[in-house]
């Protein structure tokens, strides 16, 4: 396939796409409900979730999931760009499991084959709306845009609940126990002084003091 008619730039292609994201996060929620890890979100979704298993109600963490989801659909449709932190981990993999689990549903979070199918079914239906948000955006007399062929997918927008990553990191690895908290800290100060992003270098002490004084 040559130029920009093959199946990568194809929009029926796009729906298909998000379908296969959509079933690994899905099922990263659902071994997080089964064995408490394996969840692909960050750590103040998933505190969300975590707090409603625990009793505290599904209602915040499915409000904030798929409001988030719904607001990155229609930002898709009219940029052609959809953000996957948005639209699949937080909305897919936190906030319709949460709605799903609030209405006494279990089944799609329980079963690993029924996770997969449940997830590629709710990333169809994005991405399908998706494009279907975007043709009826578009004005029949407007000059087509040179900027995609269907719609692009990027991961990590980007936005400023980024910078607070870095403590929550640094808190949560406190909990798991002390020698992994202070290489978090520790990591976190150094990459501050060096300029670069906190969580990264909390995650990195982490992982260094993990190695060395492994959790019992």
């Amino acid at each position: 396939m040559s130029g920009k008619t093959g199946f990568w730039y194809a929009n029926w292609a796009f729906p298909l796409f998000t379908a296969i994201m959509a079933a690994g996060v899905f099922a990263g929620t659902h071994l997080y409900y089964t064995a408490h890890t394996g969840v692909f979100n960050e750590v103040s979704a998933v505190a969300m979730l975590t707090a409603a298993l625990h009793g505290g109600g599904y209602g915040a963490a499915a409000a904030y999931g798929i409001s988030f989801m719904l607001a990155r659909v229609f930002e898709g449709s009219l940029t052609g760009v959809l953000d996957i932190g948005g639209g699949m981990q937080t909305g897919i993999g936190i906030g319709i499991p949460a709605l799903l689990l609030g209405a006494g549903v279990t089944a799609p979070l329980a079963s690993f084959p029924l996770a997969l199918l449940t997830g590629a079914l709710l990333g169809l239906a994005v991405g399908a709306a998706v494009l279907w948000l975007r043709a009826r955006s578009q004005r029949p007399d407007a000059a087509p845009s040179a900027s995609t062929y269907g719609s692009d997918v990027i991961i990590g927008a980007g936005n400023s609940a980024a910078r607070f990553l870095g403590p929550l990191v640094v808190a949560s690895a406190l909990m798991t126990s002390i020698p992994v908290g202070l290489g978090a800290l520790a990591g976190a100060i150094a990459f501050y002084l060096w300029d670069k992003p906190v969580a990264a270098g909390a995650i990195l002490g982490a992982l260094v003091l993990g190695t060395i004084f492994p959790v019992g």
